[in-house]
């Protein structure tokens, strides 16, 4: 957005994802490489089809979700619906999703285009080298917990027995679309055919894990009949804590 606070909050972000990675600035990468991929690293973009900045982070989203080891997710959030143009996707979970974070992540605000990585990091989503920065230390990182989503009986989520978090993880289930292409009539991106590829459309929370081995069906199928294009489990401490599991599975569509 083009207010002073996104300004500023961009180039704080900015600094703090340098900070992270150990760049200081410098170029990394194009991308990182991936010896595991049985714990893919977690991206979660917060835009709007409101936000003038939000369309480039898109785009890198896009690249990311073609990428091995990772799982990248798009949520719109509402709270830029009233300057011209309501986002088709937009819902107000995903702004208490994003605000779950702010708290967690102690931000002073949220805003837009912002990429939560693993739960436990947000930079800027426009800001490639960072971003990448991040998603190389979360894949160095790992995930404490090797979760499973399998088709047997029309959709099964395994969680292994494990060392539980205290007030144990939230089980998320999130269901997206591939890729919608939106002609945008009014706002900020008036004139522009924006692209969004796994757009969340279902969030949902299944349970909570305390350590046990659980089995949790799901309904694939269900999923696949309205057109959704995959399914996320996500096993995460508290409810918008670091991420300590995660799987996916994409769909066949009838």
């Amino acid at each position: 957005m083009h207010r002073a606070l996104q300004w500023a909050a961009a180039a704080i972000l900015a600094v703090t994802a340098a900070v992270f990675t150990g760049t200081g600035g410098t170029a990394l990468s194009p991308a990182p490489a991936f010896a595991d991929t049985s714990t893919p690293v977690v991206v979660e973009l917060f835009t709007s089809q409101g936000c003038n900045t939000c369309p480039p982070a898109e785009s890198f989203l896009r690249e990311l979700a073609g990428e091995d080891g990772i799982i990248a997710l798009e949520l719109h959030i509402d709270y830029w619906d009233y300057i011209g143009w309501k986002d088709p996707f937009a819902s107000p979970e995903m702004t208490a999703r994003q605000r779950g974070y702010a708290q967690e992540l102690r931000l002073p605000y949220v805003y837009t285009p912002q990429m939560v990585i693993d739960g436990r990091f947000d930079v800027v989503g426009s800001h490639r080298n960072s971003a990448r920065g991040i998603i190389r230390q979360a894949a160095e990182r790992g995930k404490p917990i090797d979760v499973h989503l399998s088709d047997e009986n029309g959709g099964t989520i395994i969680i292994p027995a494990g060392h539980s978090p205290d007030g144990g993880a939230t089980v998320w289930l999130a269901i997206y679309d591939d890729l919608h292409e939106t002609e945008v009539l009014r706002g900020e991106n008036a004139g522009q055919n924006l692209l969004n590829r796994n757009v969340v459309r279902e969030l949902e929370s299944l349970g909570t894990w305390t350590g046990e081995r659980m089995e949790i069906p799901v309904d694939l199928a269900r999923a696949a009949a309205r057109g959704r294009a995959g399914c996320v489990v996500l096993l995460q401490q508290g409810r918008t804590g670091p991420i300590l599991g995660a799987a996916a599975t994409t769909l066949g569509n009838p």
